[in-house]
């Protein structure tokens, strides 16, 4: 079953959704290539995100410009959570007011481009790891990073105005990060959910807790939106809310039946069978999700070992490429 939105899910670039809203869809939804938009009523417009480094940003923004003059001058951002692919341009977008939940403001500060670029000019030396972090972060350039903090930040719910349009935010997190949040415009149907979806590729659980991202996943059906922008992949409706809901329920049972029987997170990630998710990109970020849903068994409050499962991704994808 496809989980793209009938009219508008095989568009990429600038995507028109209704009068005066833009996606901005990359061709490739995978590592780094995130989806942004934009929500103008007369002359004021709003930003939903920036990209992972300053080359991409300026070019998203260049065609919004050509698209809608209100995007001449962003008055506002939001950064739906604290990734760098979808904060990382932010500074590009110069007097805009930028908004993020407080708890994606305190991540924002511990995430430096510095620290991924980094990463990637090691990657050479690393043998199997370095190739998988080349494959997922070699096409950016963090040295073009363009960050700037949030001015603004909330908790639960915040209501704006652009022009007279009605544009709601929603915290959900901690879920996919620490401080998710959705972009909710209730008079059009439309909801920019960021990294909360991820369309034909599979989620990853940075922050959990899982039920954490179920209970979003409700969340936002609860909404009732027609057009549901995701924060990677193909712009979708309902199927796709249902099908990463799916993914994440399945994958906290078969989790905890492998926690239960003492596997560690390892051999739990290399034995669950993904069947019709199998066909997801990146599929190997089970790891993360498992690893992620066996801290919660275990109560345990220690924060991701990030290199750690970089390591296990690169085992996994190495091993589905023979």
């Amino acid at each position: 079953m496809s989980l793209r939105h009938p009219q508008l899910g095989n568009h990429t670039g600038l995507v028109a959704t209704g009068r005066g809203l833009w996606a901005w869809r990359p061709p490739d939804g995978s590592w780094g290539w995130s989806n942004a938009g934009l929500v103008t009523d007369g002359d004021e417009a709003l930003l939903v995100d920036t990209l992972f480094d300053g080359r991409l940003t300026g070019a998203m923004l260049a065609a919004m410009r050509d698209a809608a003059p209100a995007a001449r001058h962003i008055g506002t951002v939001v950064n739906t959570h604290s990734n760098g692919d979808h904060c990382y341009g932010n500074g590009l977008v110069a007097g805009a007011e930028i908004i993020a939940t407080r708890a994606a403001a305190e991540e924002m500060a511990r995430e430096s481009p510095a620290v991924i670029g980094a990463f990637v000019q090691r990657a050479p030396e690393l043998g199997p790891l370095g190739e998988y972090v080349q494959h997922c972060f070699g096409a950016f350039d963090f040295d073009a990073a363009v960050p700037r903090a949030p001015t603004q930040t909330f908790d639960g719910a915040l209501s704006l105005r652009v022009g007279d349009r009605a544009v709601e935010l929603l915290q959900v997190g901690p879920a996919h990060t620490g401080g998710d949040l959705l972009v909710h415009l209730p008079a059009d149907g439309v909801v920019f959910t960021g990294d909360i979806l991820f369309i034909e590729g599979t989620p990853i659980a940075w922050a959990g807790p899982v039920q954490h991202w179920i209970d979003a996943c409700e969340r936002i059906l609860a909404l009732g939106a027609d057009v549901v922008i995701p924060g990677h992949g193909p712009i979708t409706d309902a199927r796709g809310v249902v099908a990463v809901r799916d993914y994440l329920a399945y994958v906290q049972r078969e989790a905890r039946l492998r926690y239960d029987a003492g596997l560690g997170v390892r051999d739990a990630a290399f034995d669950i069978a993904l069947g019709d998710y199998d066909a997801w990109g990146d599929a190997e970020r089970i790891a993360v999700n498992v690893a992620t849903l066996y801290r919660e068994f275990a109560r345990d409050p220690a924060p991701p070992n990030v290199v750690e499962l970089f390591g296990l991704m690169a085992a996994l994808w190495h091993a589905r490429r023979r």
